[in-house]
């Protein structure tokens, strides 16, 4: 393998492990608090998990612990999208597996969930975790969506589990797979198996959190990634002073990362998902805040701008929602029928027959690229991919189109140039920050000392990540205790909860307070790249939503 300077450089870098963490493994013990609930659903969620609700907190105490050097099994899975810091993860849970016991073997069960129900192991040893240290992707041992939900999945998990002579399965995933994670355990349980489930929280969308998991692994590199892309493009504008920039970023479900991305390089214009939805914003509503921006800024001849939107607006805009949910039910139920029609324009004028007036209207109202993208490459399910719809184009040319109608009314004498951009998979496998690298190596740790305690069906968690890593706080927080009960797909499931941007919280507020100033005048900051080498305030901070959270 042909090695870039940096990459051959951060083999060598040594994560950073909580004090709790750094003394010997023998000297590590668990403290357990008190019985726990669910978020809500207490009574159906100790219904459907008999074996694992209820368990306690446990956080990592100085004390004897003799099991810990027991041998052990354990496999390792990476499950869903990319997130930075996931080998540090599994770098983490393999140097602690063999500080407890150098016979001990960790198994990579490969291409996700799918590696456990179909048995595609590898055994992972000393050269082939050197290799991976410090670095982005998941392609050591590959990740996958497979969920893991019928009867035969089940029974196969275990079957493997078995023939491989696993102790414990982890599960590195967000809040779907750690979902998974939760009802694995219980199945192994209920089958009177004593194989244990220990989760790991991922994802760059920054949605699986709570008190006890201050964040997921990986938002903290995708943010500061896309940040320094912004802040490179926010410099390109104020120079070039002729563009503004639509920039669309990852995050469907929540908006956190369009957030910290605003609060890292304060664009003129930032619209948060959570907000738009609470204040029931059409889309002319939203149109008409950029083009006050710009008519403004024109004033004081500045032709240019940033705008930032979340991957996932258009499913918070009311009419757009509305239209979405229409769509998937017609293509649902009649999609025989619109496969009949001829050209894109039968299509269309068919689907205005089918819709309600106000949705028909919109339909055709919107952009033909627009448009095809809302009918076509749909989900397995039936569904729009709303990540595959170019937001920043359908708010670029609804914006040209509003700016026309006010130059002829007089009322705005500039001119308007824009330019799009999706930031997605550019951050997914960054190199991870040092904080990732550090978080990462620590969560990892901390499942294997979980599992050679003896306890299942918990979330890896490492807090008080706003202090130096000396200061982290490690331990466990029970599966169960994070859920609630939904209503997917015709039937009420246990699901953690996602973690939406809180309009009452000092992150948004904190934007809030700033963003009429930045709307007109350039207030623009620039990031720069990730630093890995350094004074610790430029190489170690996390992320500004996370001390604004603990502050």
């Amino acid at each position: 393998m042909e090695l870039s300077a940096l990459q051959r450089v951060r083999y060598t870098y040594k994560p950073k492990l909580p004090g709790s963490l750094s003394r010997p493994v023998t000297d590590i013990a668990v403290q357990l608090g008190n019985p726990t609930e669910s978020i809500s659903d207490q009574g159906a969620l100790k219904a459907r998990f008999k074996e694992t609700y209820g368990k306690p907190l446990a956080t990592f105490i100085q004390g004897k612990n003799d099991a810990i050097s027991r041998k052990l099994s354990v496999g390792v899975i990476l499950s869903g999208g990319q997130a930075p810091g996931g080998h540090n993860v599994i770098a983490g849970l393999y140097d602690g597996l063999k500080k407890g016991n150098p016979g001990s073997k960790l198994f990579g069960l490969l291409g996700g969930p799918s590696g456990l129900i179909d048995n595609k192991t590898v055994e992972i040893n000393d050269p082939m975790m050197d290799i991976y240290r410090n670095t982005g992707g998941f392609d050591m041992i590959g990740s996958g969506r497979t969920k893991i939900e019928s009867p035969e999945q089940f029974a196969a998990s275990l079957e493997t589990a078995k023939k491989l002579g696993l102790n414990a399965v982890v599960i590195i995933g967000g809040d779907d797979s750690n979902t998974n994670a939760a009802l694995l355990a219980e199945y192994f349980l209920a089958k009177g198996s004593d194989i244990q489930v220990i989760g790991c929280p991922k994802t760059i969308d920054g949605d699986l959190k709570n008190e006890n998991i201050e964040i997921s692994f990986g938002f903290d590199t995708a943010v500061k990634t896309y940040s320094e892309l912004i802040g490179n493009i926010e410099r390109d504008a104020n120079s070039a002073k002729k563009y503004w920039h639509f920039i669309k970023l990852m995050g469907r479900s929540a908006s956190h990362i369009t957030l910290e991305c605003a609060l890292q390089t304060q664009p003129n214009i930032c619209f948060i998902s959570e907000e738009v939805e609470a204040k029931k914003l059409s889309l002319g509503q939203v149109v008409d805040q950029i083009c006050s921006s710009v008519v403004k800024r024109a004033d004081n001849k500045e032709n240019f701008g940033v705008v930032l939107i979340p991957e996932g607006l258009v499913e918070f805009i009311p009419e757009m929602k509305k239209l979405i949910e229409e769509l998937n039910d017609i293509m649902a139920n009649k999609e025989k029928e619109f496969s009949e029609q001829g050209s894109f324009h039968a299509q269309t004028d068919w689907l205005v027959t089918q819709l309600s007036d106000p949705s028909g209207y919109l339909f055709k109202s919107l952009p033909e690229e627009i448009a095809k993208e809302l009918l076509m490459d749909r989900d397995p399910h039936g569904n729009v991919q709303v990540s595959r719809i170019e937001t920043e184009k359908l708010l670029m040319g609804m914006t040209e189109s509003k700016l026309r109608d006010l130059k002829k009314a007089g009322t705005y004498k500039g001119t308007f140039s824009a330019l799009g951009h999706f930031f997605g998979y550019e951050g997914r496998c960054a190199f991870p920050t040092n904080f990732d690298a550090d978080y990462c190596y620590s969560l990892g740790f901390s499942a294997f000392v979980l599992i050679a305690s003896g306890l299942t069906g918990y979330l890896s968690s490492v807090k008080n990540l706003v202090a130096p890593a000396d200061q982290w706080i490690a331990g466990g927080v029970p599966l169960t205790m994070m859920m609630n009960m939904e209503h997917r797909h015709g039937a009420d499931k246990p699901v953690i909860r996602k973690a939406l941007v809180e309009l009452e919280g000092k992150p948004f507020k904190t934007f809030a307070a700033e963003r009429e100033t930045w709307s007109v005048k350039t207030s623009f900051i620039y990031p720069g790249s990730i630093q890995y080498y350094g004074p610790a305030e430029i190489c170690d901070q996390p992320t500004i939503t996370l001390k604004l959270e603990k502050s």
